[in-house]
């Protein structure tokens, strides 16, 4: 496989030491094929978030008969690191192109301009959706290894699936925000996990570290919803309807809600507790 040194993508970018499967959406007749694919199908996730769920409740059901949990502790290292690696390059991709865009264009065009939907970037705007799919296993591993599944981390799994597909398909412009802060956001939390489970002593701030940047990416894209919403209304031309935009600004809000909630009660409360 090929290494090319510098590759200039669609919207001006140059991406360093790219890989041949990297150049596949610059091949208009593939690039094509796979949006009309996703735009057909994209539908499925709603399928497959539907039977993730189900699939949830049988196996908490069928591990709670069962006399000893699966350890799985080696795979789970594996998995975490190979998440690790995978959002780490996503971000080496869609994040130089997002402060490339602000730098020369200004925030409203990152927000609501879709050209980056094609090409080295968008190839990896793409994977990032198809990511959510495998992304589910980490429920797998919780349920084979009887830990508590709370109900931010199953609502989170079904809901970003389904609005990812959604949203490549029909595109929003507003996905340059979300990708990149979400690939920079799983490269630190899955290289936690795979550190936690090799059994690596990990300061205990990290963990709250995280969660904060979590809950930061949340109200970063409520403000970004938010914006491409006045701007549409003062008449800009925006790549992203209204009915995204509230989808996403609902998704968002909730996700901002419980992961608040979570931080509460996992950090606050305990820490008055203790102190008492």
């Amino acid at each position: 496989m090929e290494i090319h040194k510098r590759v200039a993508d669609t919207t001006g970018v140059v991406h360093r030491f790219v890989l041949d499967f990297e150049l596949i959406f610059l091949n208009e007749r593939k690039f094509h094929a796979i949006q009309s694919f996703i735009h057909n199908w994209w539908w499925l996730s709603i399928v497959y978030a539907f039977f993730y769920i189900i699939l949830i409740f049988i196996g908490r059901a069928w591990m709670a008969r069962k006399d000893q949990k699966y350890e799985l502790r080696t795979a789970l290292v594996l998995w975490n690191a190979s998440l690790t690696i995978f959002s780490l390059w996503g971000a080496f991709r869609c994040v130089p192109e997002l402060i490339n865009i602000v730098i020369r264009h200004g925030f409203m065009y990152s927000i609501c301009d879709s050209q980056y939907k094609q090409g080295i970037t968008g190839l990896w705007v793409c994977l990032f959706m198809a990511s959510k799919v495998p992304e589910t296993i980490d429920t797998l591993f919780i349920v084979l290894r009887r830990q508590e599944l709370i109900f931010l981390h199953w609502y989170h799994h079904a809901t970003v699936l389904v609005y990812c597909f959604y949203s490549y398909a029909f595109f929003a412009s507003t996905g340059r925000w979300f990708v990149s802060m979400n690939y920079c956001v799983h490269t630190l939390m899955y290289c936690y996990f795979a550190l936690r489970a090799a059994r690596i002593r990990i300061p205990p701030f990290v963990q709250v570290f995280i969660t904060l940047l979590q809950i930061v990416q949340m109200i970063a894209g409520c403000v970004v919803n938010v914006a491409a919403y006045n701007y549409k209304q003062k008449g800009y031309s925006c790549g992203t309807t209204d009915t995204n935009i509230a989808l996403s600004l609902a998704l968002y809000a909730s996700y901002f809600m419980l992961f608040a909630h979570f931080f509460y009660m996992a950090y606050l409360k305990k820490g008055l507790k203790k102190k008492k």
